[in-house]
């Protein structure tokens, strides 16, 4: 079976099972008592923070808490290494974190990257590719029951690219995403939801980075994919997830039709809140995606 073992395990979290459990739960529930209890639970997608547990997990569990996640998660990171193809797709087997394997839905990554697609089948972007693991316990300890994962590592700005991407991605979607309605508030489960990971703007004081990081998060709110690439590469905006989080807006666009998807921010937060620093800081932001 492939294994893709944890890179950053001891270092953005802790690599002893109890204690990461302990970490991530306490996060979870610090969460929950965050924000108000939502009306709508059901999210086709969210946005996560990848940096360290003890900067981002309190962004990560507000985020998190009160959702109701469908079993398979198709989970999209930038690539940080520069390593393998612009849109890797990790093909079979496990991911491996302290918490113990998260099975890989073969057959979705499979028909993800077969026939005309820009998808390709691709370990190597993934082995020291950090963003997808720091979440991934988030998800097992949020997620008791078995859940599989389709991990996308996206290494590419291009527009075009990734509007293409994000057309073959609703193409395979169609009928698994939207679920049917059935008159409960938020309709019913979807079968697939996208969970983007994504820090914000990196190593500008406080008050330009809360800035950037406004910029960028205005058009992620307005559904706005065309938008938030142009704004993060004029304002030189280093939010390393612009990319991933475009490509799954366009897909959401192409499988919602004229009415674009509801985005809400949960919280927005910087490393200087926890290593009072707020000359070099990282922003984080959490956002969740509903069906219109």
């Amino acid at each position: 079976m492939l294994i893709r073992h944890p890179a950053v395990a001891g270092r953005f979290y802790p690599d002893g099972p109890e204690d990461l459990r302990q970490e991530v739960r306490h996060f979870l529930d610090d969460g929950a008592r965050a924000l108000p209890a939502p009306r709508n639970t059901t999210p086709v997608g969210l946005m996560l923070p990848h940096a360290g547990h003890v900067f981002c997990g309190h962004v990560i569990g507000a985020t998190l808490a009160g959702m109701r996640l469908p079993r398979t998660l198709i989970l999209l990171c930038p690539n940080h290494t520069g390593m393998g193809r612009p849109l890797s797709v990790w093909p079979d087997g496990a991911w491996l974190t302290p918490l113990g394997p998260v099975t890989v839905d073969a057959a979705l990554a499979a028909a993800l990257c077969d026939g005309p697609t820009v998808f390709e089948a691709d370990t190597h972007a993934h082995l020291r590719e950090h963003a997808l693991e720091v979440i991934l316990p988030f998800l097992q300890v949020h997620q008791p029951e078995p859940f599989r994962i389709v991990p996308i590592c996206v290494g590419t700005h291009q527009r075009d690219v990734l509007h293409q991407a994000g057309r073959d991605m609703a193409r395979l979607l169609t009928g698994r995403l939207l679920p049917k309605p059935s008159g409960v508030a938020g309709g019913d489960m979807p079968q697939v939801a996208f969970v983007v990971s994504s820090d914000m703007n990196h190593y500008e004081d406080q008050r330009r980075t809360l800035q950037k990081d406004d910029m960028a998060l205005r058009h992620a709110l307005a559904c706005d994919p065309d938008g938030l690439l142009h704004i993060t590469q004029r304002e030189g905006i280093s939010m390393c997830g612009a990319a991933p989080l475009a490509l799954v807006l366009y897909a959401l666009q192409h499988l919602t039709g004229k009415t674009p998807p509801l985005v809400e921010q949960t919280l927005h937060d910087t490393s200087g809140s926890i290593s009072g620093d707020m000359t070099h800081v990282v922003g984080y932001a959490g956002l969740r995606i509903f069906l219109p």
